[in-house]
């Protein structure tokens, strides 16, 4: 029964089914009711299909089949997928929800309600993101810049490759060596008549040359000579084979063809014959001696050459004779060899510059220029072989550089060729050769000639101003202005302005302020005048054209003379750049303009005091308070002139005056600074107690009273006083500090750290104070909470020169060098991070690098008196009393008044009364090269 049971069910599927070989229904496709999906190739299509059947789309996405049962109910239904893959939390699902409903008419207006929306939303964000795609494009394009552009400075040098260079540059992909891609060609080598001749009387019928004819073999044994074993065997006929006969005849069977192609009606042959017979002949010229001559005229000159080598009509002779007869390439070799024998004759030159070609004559005339830099007829021959006439100008001028005075003749010659009439420069050049009568009739001339061209009119004015004629300065520039007007020619200011800086630096000053007053203020708003004039003031100071600029200030004074700006950067200008004469006469004009302007009287005030006329700077003073009274600028200048002057009187007093007419935190301050700085520590401490009275929140005057307890040793007074500050004023870094580091000095060092981290929650993201707390634990020696203090430092102030200074130094020497990379990236221009870079040079030995960043520093800030500091030991100790003396004059005019070290020392009370460059030595004493 085991075995029967298989048996059974092979004869049930044995069984034939109902359906097999029956026409499959219409649509059907195998497999598709259970999921399986398959492929349909154009067999199972068939060649055509009608139109009316189904759509056979298997392949369609999903949700858009249309065969199957279930893909018609999906039709059907047009459910919207609510998966929750589909669902956006912000969007909803990604279709809408009732779709599946009537669209009816107010379903319309809503959508056209929201679409408006959109669109108004759209426009008004439209400006911003087109700005944000803009710049996100350009940052995009920075940083991965096209292949184009990174290969376009290659692609400029380019243009200066020669010919020979570009085509020896092998072509791309060819990988074959360099036998296969320079083929040998094969070379054919003419056969002589003689060889003819003598193989046609010999009958040899050899149609190749063999290698072993006519050598002796070994063994005795010669060659088979052709004719020579059976010498009746001849070709007949055969004899002396005439050449010229031969070319006899093909001339007669030419003429013959050419009489055939002859026109029977007219005579007249369409191609001429003798023309033809004889083209190759014509190309020889014609001359007028015989072939014998030539030859006799040649070994002449042959002789004359090597008897007297360096005689120079014999190469030019020489030269010429082979120019009559056709061999230009001769002539031309032999002139050059005779500028190797006679390099100081001009006319060997001139006719080899006349036999060579356009470029090869450029060459030869450079040669000659460099042999005869004095000659007029090389630098004119030059000019000549130049096409444009910018190169004509440029060898010109440098002719007008290398030809002497001697030259004039040859010059004035040149230029009366009309052809040279309208090159400025050639006129210009002779004006300079001419004395001051001449030069004045040929700027005329010149001007008649060339009516268009500014710089015959400047160069005219800049003549008269030589002579001192400067009252006709002005009307000459006037007279320019005009006359180019009325040729046509454009008023370029810009132009003009380079060429009054042009004047300055040759010292025609009244020429230069003569074409600055004329072109500045052409085209022009009125509106941007001001601002525009002050861009071309700095760029003139930058430039170097200090009288320029001197003429620009002053023009902007006279037309806004009510402007205090344009007053304040004319008097830095003087101050920067002019004597204290020029500054004091442009501060007495700014007052009387502009009196409400305190700044102005204080620096008239303080020139007086520089140059020790303190009776002057009080004058000063006394009619700034008439113009501005209770000004508490002026107050304060004035207890600072008398304090300086050790009249501590005069100042108690101006200072009483100014605490009842015009009291102020800083009167205040200045008062009691005045007491602590005198020794009077009580007065000082009422002064502080009053004034704190009315200004608590001024955090000055609390660190004050805390650092006169300081130095009293009264620790818990000041550690009072600092707390009480901290009340009112939360947010003054000082004060923090201040606290900290008097916590640090009695011992408290988990006080003082408490303290700086508290100052840190209250004032997030402030770089003094981190930098205080990993100096703090540096100082105590931890420096593994130092470091791990400064990355979070870093983190929370990403941005910070000083934490990026300080960090640079705390890594270990090897890994220097990567930290100052990083911190230049990150502040690219911080004046602290380019002192670490410099400080970091000078720590290497790398002595010119170093001093290139301290001059970078002191660029970039003036200000700090950290960097000058630094900058001034370091030269103390590798530079000399010339760069150190720099040094101290560039820091007593920059006047710095910020800097940790710096502020250590010019606040101190024992040294308020010092110098700028007896604090700068000071300072620079106390740096220790500890980095």
């Amino acid at each position: 029964s085991s075995c029967g049971a298989p048996q059974g069910a092979l004869l049930q599927t044995n069984k034939k089914k109902p359906f097999l070989g029956m026409a499959a229904p219409l649509g059907y496709v195998p497999g598709l009711g259970r999921g399986a999906t398959g492929f349909t190739t154009r067999s199972d299509i068939g060649p055509a299909r009608d139109a009316n059947d189904p759509v056979d789309d298997r392949h369609a996405p999903p949700g858009q089949r249309t065969v199957g049962d279930k893909m018609k109910k999906n039709q059907e239904d047009d459910e919207e997928d609510l998966n929750d893959t589909n669902y956006d939390e912000f969007n909803g699902y990604a279709g809408s929800l009732f779709s599946s409903g009537p669209y009816e008419k107010d379903d319309e207006e809503a959508d056209a309600i929201y679409a408006a929306l959109d669109k108004r939303m759209d426009e008004r964000r439209k400006e911003r993101r087109e700005l944000r795609e803009k710049d996100e494009i350009e940052k995009y394009r920075m940083e991965r810049p096209k292949i184009q552009q990174q290969f376009s400075d290659l692609k400029r040098k380019l243009s200066g490759m020669s010919d020979e260079e570009w085509l020896s540059i092998p072509e791309v992909g060819d990988a074959r060596n360099k036998r296969q891609r320079n083929p040998r060609y094969e070379k054919l080598t003419p056969v002589p008549d003689s060889f003819f001749s003598k193989h046609l009387t010999t009958g040899d019928k050899h149609t190749t040359v063999d290698p072993l004819q006519g050598l002796n073999l070994p063994g005795g044994l010669e060659s088979p000579y052709p004719g020579g074993m059976t010498p009746g065997l001849m070709t007949p006929g055969t004899g002396e084979l005439d050449m010229r006969k031969i070319g006899q005849a093909r001339n007669t069977l030419m003429d013959m063809r050419l009489s055939q192609v002859s026109d029977s009606v007219s005579g007249q042959t369409v191609v001429d014959p003798k023309g033809y017979l004889t083209d190759l002949n014509s190309m020889i010229p014609t001359h007028g001696g015989d072939i014998s001559d030539i030859k006799k005229a040649r070994l002449l000159l042959k002789s004359v050459r090597e008897t007297n080598p360096h005689h120079p009509p014999a190469w030019i002779a020489s030269a010429r004779l082979e120019e009559v007869t056709g061999k230009l390439q001769v002539a031309r070799n032999l002139i050059m060899k005779g500028t190797e024998m006679c390099p100081k004759s001009e006319d060997v030159w001139l006719e080899a510059a006349r036999l060579q070609p356009g470029d090869t004559a450029k060459a030869v005339v450079a040669q000659a220029v460099r042999h005869l830099p004095g000659s007029v007829r090389i630098y004119i021959r030059a000019a000549e072989l130049e096409t444009d006439v910018r190169a004509k100008k440029r060898v010109l001028r440098k002719g007008e550089m290398f030809v002497p005075f001697q030259s004039y003749n040859g010059a004035n010659q040149f230029l009366l060729r009309p052809s040279h009439t309208t090159l400025p420069s050639l006129w210009l050049a002779l004006a300079r050769l001419e004395t001051y009568e001449n030069a004045r009739r040929v700027l005329n001339k010149a001007r008649e000639n060339i009516p268009t061209d500014r710089h015959i009119w400047i160069t005219a004015a800049k003549l008269e101003e030589a002579n001192g004629n400067t009252q006709m300065v002005e009307k000459i520039v006037d007279r320019a202005i005009t006359s180019l007007g009325a040729n046509g020619v454009e008023i370029n200011r810009e132009q003009w302005i380079q060429d009054a800086e042009e004047c300055d630096k040759a010292g025609s000053v009244a020429t230069c302020q003569a074409v600055i007053r004329a072109v500045i203020g052409i085209g022009i708003e009125e509106e941007d005048c001001k601002h525009t004039w002050m861009e071309d003031a700095e760029s003139c100071v930058s430039h170097g054209a200090l009288e320029c600029a001197r003429a620009i200030y002053a023009h902007a004074l006279q037309m806004f003379p009510s402007k205090k700006s344009v007053w304040l950067r004319a008097a830095y200008f003087e101050k920067n750049h002019g004597t204290r004469e020029s500054l004091e006469a442009l501060l007495q004009r700014a007052v009387a303009h502009c009196p409400k302007a305190e700044v102005l009287w204080l620096m008239g005030a303080k020139s007086k005091w520089l140059a020790e006329d303190v009776p002057a700077a009080r004058s000063i003073l006394a009619l700034a308070f008439q113009a501005n009274p209770n000004s508490e600028e002026i107050w304060l200048a004035a207890v600072k002139l008398e304090s300086e002057n050790n009249e501590y009187e005069r100042a108690r007093r101006l200072l009483a005056k100014a605490r009842s007419s015009a009291p102020t935190a800083r009167v205040f301050m200045k008062s009691v600074k005045l007491e602590w700085v005198l020794g009077n520590i009580e007065a000082a401490h009422e002064l502080c107690t009053e004034a704190l009275k009315h200004y608590e929140d001024f955090p000055k005057l609390w660190m004050m009273r805390g650092q006169i307890e300081e130095q009293s040793e009264h620790n818990e007074k000041a550690r009072e006083a600092y707390n009480q500050g901290l009340k009112k004023c939360p947010h003054s870094m000082s004060l923090w500090l201040l606290l900290s580091r008097l916590e640090e000095r009695v011992g408290q060092l988990t006080r003082a750290r408490s303290i700086l981290e508290k100052s840190r929650l209250k004032n997030p993201q402030s770089p003094d104070l981190w930098l205080e707390s990993v100096r703090l634990e540096f100082r105590a020696g931890l420096k593994n909470i130092a470091n791990t203090l400064m990355a979070k430092a870093l983190q929370e102030c990403p941005n910070s020169g000083i934490l990026w200074a300080e960090a640079v130094f705390l890594e270990a020497r090897p890994q220097r060098k990567t930290k100052s990379v990083d911190a230049l990236k990150k502040c690219e221009h911080d004046p602290h991070v380019l002192l670490a870079v410099a400080k970091l040079f000078w720590s290497e030995r790398k002595i010119t690098k170093a001093r290139e960043w301290f001059l970078r520093t002191v660029k970039i800030e003036p200000d700090l008196g950290d960097a000058w500091a630094l900058f001034y030991k370091f030269e103390m100790q590798h530079g000399t009393e010339e760069q150190q003396e720099e040094v101290r004059k560039r820091c007593e005019n920059a006047e710095p008044r910020h800097g940790e070290l710096w502020c250590a020392e010019s606040k101190h009370v024992l040294y308020w009364q010092k110098k700028i460059g007896e604090i700068l030595t000071q300072v620079a004493s106390k740096i220790k090269n500890t980095f």
